[in-house]
């Protein structure tokens, strides 16, 4: 990591790594750090944690350091394996997924290494005079991790993707998160969709699963400005919204960015309206989800359906699609809904 605070990418790692495996498989010296070309004409060295040969090549790890980033592969040991070959290819190794639906930048049944890593990759070994190579990485416990990411929802299984467009990482990068929504809606559409689900998290899942199975689900986090565009530009022509009251009513005042230290709570607003319905004041709460619980089941579904549409209506009035909703409770169920004008009504 640099005094920056910025790390490398899971990309930067690997092509440190394999370069440090074509050393060790040239019988050459392995330096403690190694320095790789990165893109723009950068050069950074990187710690290499062992490098030796093996039988028709060589072998070589990197701890990857994400810096000040909240990286899930953040201490995670990349391996790369190379050997000499008349042309480039790439394989996955233990902890890294495979592509298995199409709308990624590789395509179906190739390992999920991105192409910036791949010439990385390839720049790192043509500086010791190699002109193809056979590489296989792999990510010791990547498996496991990748359950904690959006790579099952992508259709790569079975580990990591190799990811990094320029070989750093930013901390608490939006950038990335905005990445991953613009990945998992080409992935909807290149499956033939032009309807999709978009919710912050497992809650609005759980949620819409209940409801509908077979509806493809985008997981936002908090950038439903960056989702709702996009999902204009890629051609869909109908949303449905589904989240926690306190998230989602963030939009209907304006909010598109509904990080707790970015916009407002909502609070305020869905308590004037509760109180208004009960006509009577409400016990003082610090969250939305308590004017909820202070109301009977009847009263909740009255409360959330004009918020559902209010929703509806920012989020309609942002992208000029119909937008339906569902405001869901915390145990995935639903307090109400909105989804006039949408094709699930």
């Amino acid at each position: 990591m640099d005094s920056d605070g910025l790390g490398f990418s899971t990309g930067a790692c690997a092509a440190a790594a394999a370069k440090a495996a074509a050393l060790a498989a040239n019988g050459a010296p392995v330096p403690a750090s190694l320095e790789i070309p990165f893109p723009g004409g950068m050069r950074f060295a990187l710690p290499i944690a062992w490098a030796r040969p093996v039988p028709g090549g060589g072998e070589a790890a990197v701890v990857k350091d994400a810096g000040d980033d909240p990286d899930i592969s953040q201490g995670a040991t990349v391996i790369v394996a190379v050997s000499q070959a008349p042309e480039w290819s790439f394989t996955a190794g233990d902890g890294v997924g495979t592509v298995t639906l199409r709308g990624l930048q590789i395509p179906p049944g190739e390992a999920a290494i991105n192409p910036a890593p791949r010439a990385m990759i390839r720049a790192a070994l043509q500086e010791l005079g190699w002109t193809g190579a056979a590489i296989r990485i792999s990510i010791p416990g990547g498996a496991e991790l990748a359950e904690r990411t959006f790579n099952p929802r992508l259709g790569v299984l079975g580990g990591l993707s190799i990811l990094g467009s320029t070989g750093r990482v930013r901390p608490f990068s939006l950038d990335a998160v905005r990445a991953t929504i613009d990945c998992s809606l080409d992935v909807v559409r290149a499956a033939g969709r032009d309807t999709v689900a978009l919710v912050p998290g497992h809650l609005g899942e759980r949620a819409l699963r209940a409801w509908n199975r077979q509806l493809p689900v985008v997981e936002v986090s908090n950038e439903w400005g960056h989702a709702l565009d996009a999902a204009v530009a890629k051609g869909f022509r109908a949303l449905l919204l589904a989240g926690h009251p306190g998230k989602l009513v963030k939009l209907a005042e304006g909010y598109f960015d509904t990080h707790s230290a970015r916009s407002p709570s909502p609070l305020p607003r869905v308590q004037a309206l509760a109180e208004a319905l009960v006509g009577r004041e409400l016990a003082p709460t610090p969250t939305v989800e308590g004017v909820f619980q202070a109301l009977d089941q009847g009263q909740r579904t009255r409360l959330a359906e004009p918020l559902a549409r209010a929703v509806g209506q920012a989020a309609a009035s942002r992208s000029g699609l119909p937008c339906g909703v569902f405001l869901t409770t915390m145990d995935g169920g639903i307090y109400g809904s909105c989804l006039e004008g949408t094709p699930w009504t």
